[in-house]
């Protein structure tokens, strides 16, 4: 795969998109974040920030919006709270939170209008700076046994130095949903010498491929094919040079698929289809299925 920006520095940020309403959980989501709303009993968004920790980052630069204080709230030191439990059983339940506190440094700024996950990208800028970064969306919870899917498009990008997305496969009906892409084998497939062994087990010919085009949320008898980009991206730099000119697209919204095509085009986006079990708890249906999936999971 040939024009890949040869960028030297590793992966240290991580951009969690989270100014957005949350309408389909009203009316829970109108006093309380839908990023807080919690699976068993950790809110989506600290499980997107430990599946950042496990991936080697430690800078959370977080976007959000009015009526979002609980974010900040959360990933913050409660000094009644833990005086009132300090030394009783009731304790040990801050234990997670207070390890992701000490382990990480968080940053916030607002998205002042809602125009979509490309302006959300874009306004994260001056929290990222000119080196390449992660993107979460708390809404998509992701789990693998084996290692996270964020760790692993990290050492992707440690090989290959450019924009990576997670991929799906999902029922060609549903296209209308997401951005989807088109394909093709890898270039260079197969140069795996520089990977560990584990590492090059991960990478298959069904698992990661070279982006030739993107499309948002197109209908089915449109859509290039039906591999769903979900809520995991790395990011290069230069991305946010073409999201200042990138023109509002679908639903009068600055789309992110529509600045990765711009990259796409030059031979630097890779699809990965990634190792684990996604949830869309963006919807009711995918927010209980994670609930039970992972309430099964804790009783083993």
């Amino acid at each position: 795969m040939k024009g890949f920006l040869q960028l030297q520095t590793t992966i240290r940020k991580c951009l969690f998109p989270a100014a957005g309403y949350g309408t389909r959980f009203l009316p829970a989501t109108k006093a309380i974040p839908k990023e807080m709303l919690p699976v068993l009993t950790k809110p989506l968004l600290q499980y997107g920030v430990e599946e950042a920790i496990e991936a080697g980052i430690n800078t959370m630069a977080i976007v959000t919006g009015r009526g979002k204080r609980a974010i900040e709230d959360h990933f913050d030191i409660s000094y009644e709270l833990e005086h009132q439990i300090k030394n009783t059983t009731k304790e040990s339940f801050l234990t997670e939170i207070r390890k992701v506190i000490t382990n990480c440094t968080f940053s916030y700024t607002r998205q002042i209008e809602m125009k979509g996950l490309g302006h959300a990208i874009l306004t994260g800028e001056t929290l990222i700076g000119e080196e390449p970064f992660a993107v979460i969306l708390a809404d998509d919870l992701c789990d693998n046994a084996d290692e996270g899917v964020l760790a692993q498009m990290v050492k992707l990008y440690d090989r290959y130095r450019c924009s990576i997305v997670a991929v799906e496969e999902v029922p060609l009906e549903e296209t209308n949903k997401y951005g989807v892409v088109a394909v093709k084998k890898m270039d260079d497939f197969g140069e795996v010498d520089n990977l560990t062994q584990s590492n090059a087990s991960a990478l298959s010919e069904e698992m990661l491929f070279q982006v030739t085009n993107m499309v948002e949320k197109p209908d089915p008898k449109d859509a290039p094919s039906n591999l769903a980009i979900i809520g995991r991206y790395i990011l290069t730099p230069d991305i946010f040079a073409i999201l200042k000119e990138t023109k509002p697209g679908k639903g009068g919204e600055i789309q992110i698929t529509d600045a990765l095509l711009e990259q796409a085009k030059q031979g630097k986006v890779i699809a990965y289809k990634f190792r684990g079990k996604r949830f869309d708890c963006g919807s009711v249906d995918g927010f209980v299925a994670a609930t039970n999936y992972f309430y099964k999971k804790s009783e083993k």
